[in-house]
């Protein structure tokens, strides 16, 4: 099974909503401040991004590394069937408030479809079909009903079977499963170590040293891999990994990663 492909972020059909609709503040990662509603600055009049190709060097890396699940083309070609907040200032505030709802209901999804890739979950599938089936219903809903929705109860339902499809997976990996959930990493030197099946999840791993660390089967969910360097690194089967942490972290060339990702342009 492959990635959906209204799981990954078509910047051509958005209406440069992650540039207009969130807030960031001036730091490391952005060179200005901004506040959710206000477009950026280097927003252009057809909603491409006037520094597209120098984001780093003029000081937005945040922008480098955001990923949107697919949620800015939903939100701007089937929820508001094309409108846009500049054409139809009407909808500029619904707009703006439905894509957080719309982003988290598609994170969901890559999760529940990473489950339903993985044999050793294969007795949960009609349960994670049914979930995901679910859950792709409410990105179909209306700009009123995503607004009401209780996000929460939802995400609560998917992890308690990506808890379990987690179980299986770790299981299944070769060698001793370590528990480091909500560990606080952050600089470890974790080269070369096997980490196969490692629980991560929600694990700090901010600018760890992860050099040539194998992670295949490793639960890798809302893990903080800002500026950890995964050079030569084993990823290919790590579990519930996403486009949005590959692209905070570092690797090169020899970082292995799941088929269903794409290597960041900024790796060397």
């Amino acid at each position: 099974m492959t990635v959906s492909g209204d799981l990954v972020s078509d910047c051509s059909n958005c209406f440069g909503l992650c540039c207009v609709a969130l807030p960031f503040a001036k730091s490391s990662d952005f060179a200005i401040d901004k506040a959710g509603g206000t477009p950026c600055r280097n927003l252009l009049d057809d909603f491409r991004c006037g520094i597209h190709t120098d984001l780093r060097g003029r000081g937005f890396t945040g922008c480098t590394v955001y990923d949107c699940f697919g949620a800015g083309q939903q939100v701007s070609q089937v929820t508001f069937e094309g409108r846009d907040w500049r054409t139809g200032p009407d909808v500029a505030a619904p707009m703006f408030d439905v894509f957080p709802v719309m982003r988290q209901l598609h994170e969901l999804l890559w999760y529940l479809d990473d489950s339903l890739r993985r044999p050793v979950a294969a007795d949960l599938v009609p349960e994670l079909s049914r979930l995901r089936d679910e859950t792709a219903a409410l990105t179909g809903a209306s700009p009123a009903e995503l607004t009401a929705l209780d996000v929460p109860a939802q995400r609560e339902r998917v992890n308690t079977l990506l808890l379990a499809v987690s179980e299986r997976v770790r299981a299944a990996a070769p060698g001793r499963s370590r528990d480091h959930r909500g560990a606080d990493l952050m600089g470890a030197k974790l080269a070369g170590k096997d980490l196969r099946g490692a629980n991560l999840r929600g694990a700090w791993l901010i600018g760890a040293d992860l050099r040539k660390t194998d992670l295949r089967g490793a639960d890798l969910i809302g893990a903080d891999l800002r500026g950890a360097d995964l050079r030569g690194a084993n990823l290919s089967d790590a579990l519930f990994l996403t486009q949005f942490q590959v692209n905070a972290a570092r690797g090169d060339g020899r970082t292995a990663l799941p088929a269903v990702l794409a290597r960041p342009a900024h790796w060397q």
